[in-house]
């Protein structure tokens, strides 16, 4: 029996986690939940279900909300109040935190965007093994995550990663060449900077393959999350950013590939569905019996492969540029594409700025020699300009992400 503890239940990642869990109780008790408080009726339905000891809401003046919820729902399911013993309410922006310093076997960290950086650390901190689905906290942290991470406490939920995983077990580490994540291409496949320049919200958010939160499912029409899947395998798995490729899979049938020096490669193909690389992930190194169906090998099918477009696409040698300079530029390059995808979804930019603003803010950033943060960060000198991995503190990244949301604010105002 594994003790798992989920934040962001109530996202994609989280409610597909709570399915798999649902399906397994002999193998899996869920001790705690989080969620920003933005869909309290489905955090109380999760609570009632699961049972967890502790929930955290990272908005404290849900707190109310859900109790009341609770209470709404154990009167629909025709309970009575004596039935439900209500758990322990923890609320604020570091409810998550305290949270994943919470003792358990797993910490499976579904936040979305830079907000799950601080309990990725209190995760590691506590020596509890991490099911990483909130990439942008290996991303922005860089080395403040991988060095306080033990060998394989960080185990990769994303389909991409997971894959990578799978295939590493087909040779040792001297023996990769490289490493391919595949990408669908999203929504926009085949088209120019041109033709997108008037995309939709709507159409944006029309993927092709996999059902996502807004966030991800907007980076995956711009490709900036395969940027960061790009830079998270870098940093996983200890590649050569030269060395990690991206080929264009529409298919979505083989989710990433590891290319050895002999000329072999390797890949894991499975129908997209998340439940396996969640499945393996809460029972790394084994495999959870059932969690997706498999390839059904008996009926024609075609995969095919195609090049990636930089020109129309040029997120990923974006964030490529960004890891190979490393100290805060991932997180400056993260944040401001955040308050971008913000702003076009409020109707204030169009498609093809969000990606070109974030590269306006990382070149600002970047246009100097590092700084020295000598001094503590204080609201005088937050680091406008780069700060190397040396200098890189939990408060240099949190700060450098404010400045880089700033700025990108005030750049799209200028436009």
């Amino acid at each position: 029996m594994r003790d798992v503890v989920i934040l962001g239940s109530t996202g994609s990642i989280g409610t597909q986690a709570l399915e798999v869990i649902g399906q397994r109780p002999d193998l899996f008790r869920v001790t705690g939940l989080s969620a920003a408080g933005g869909n309290i009726k489905l955090l109380a339905r999760q609570v009632l279900d699961f049972r967890p000891e502790v929930v955290g809401v990272a908005r404290a003046s849900a707190v109310q909300d859900l109790q009341l919820a609770l209470y709404a729902e154990v009167s629909r399911r025709g309970w009575n109040r004596g039935e439900m013993r209500l758990p322990k309410i923890l609320a604020g922006p570091t409810a998550s935190d305290e949270l994943a310093a919470y003792g358990c076997d797993i910490v499976l960290n579904a936040i979305t965007g830079a907000a799950g950086l601080t309990a990725t650390l209190a995760t590691l901190g506590r020596g509890t093994t991490l099911a990483l689905a909130n990439k942008e906290s290996l991303i922005i942290g860089g080395r403040l995550v991988t060095s306080a991470a033990r060998d394989g406490q960080i185990v990769a939920v994303d389909s991409e990663h997971s894959a990578i995983a799978q295939c590493l077990r087909g040779g040792r580490a001297d023996e990769v060449d490289r490493l391919i994540v595949t990408a669908s291409g999203g929504p926009f496949r085949g088209m120019t900077r041109e033709q997108m320049a008037d995309a939709t919200p709507e159409q944006a958010l029309a993927h092709p393959t996999w059902n996502m939160g807004r966030v991800i499912t907007t980076n995956s029409a711009t490709l900036v999350n395969k940027g960061l899947e790009v830079l998270e395998a870098h940093l996983l798995y200890g590649i050569d950013l030269d060395r990690v490729d991206v080929v264009v899979h529409p298919q979505s049938m083989i989710h990433s590939m590891v290319q050895f020096v002999d000329g072999s490669t390797l890949a894991q193909c499975s129908p997209p569905d998340m439940k396996l690389p969640i499945g393996l992930a809460l029972t790394w190194p084994d495999r959870l019996v059932g969690a997706a169906r498999p390839v059904d090998w008996s009926t024609a099918s075609s995969w095919t492969f195609e090049p990636l477009d930089d020109e129309a696409f040029p997120a990923v040698e974006l964030i490529r540029r960004a890891g190979k300079l490393g100290g805060t530029a991932p997180a400056v390059v993260n944040a401001a594409n955040e308050e971008c995808v913000d702003a076009f979804h409020d109707g204030r930019i169009g498609f093809n700025a969000i990606t070109d603003t974030a590269a306006a803010v990382l070149a600002e950033h970047t246009s100097a020699l590092p700084e020295r943060m000598s001094a503590p960060i204080s609201a005088e000198n937050v680091p406008s300009r780069m700060v190397s991995d040396d200098d890189l503190t939990l408060d240099v990244v949190l700060a450098a992400d404010r400045w880089a949301r700033e700025r990108a604010a005030q750049l799209m105002i200028e436009a």
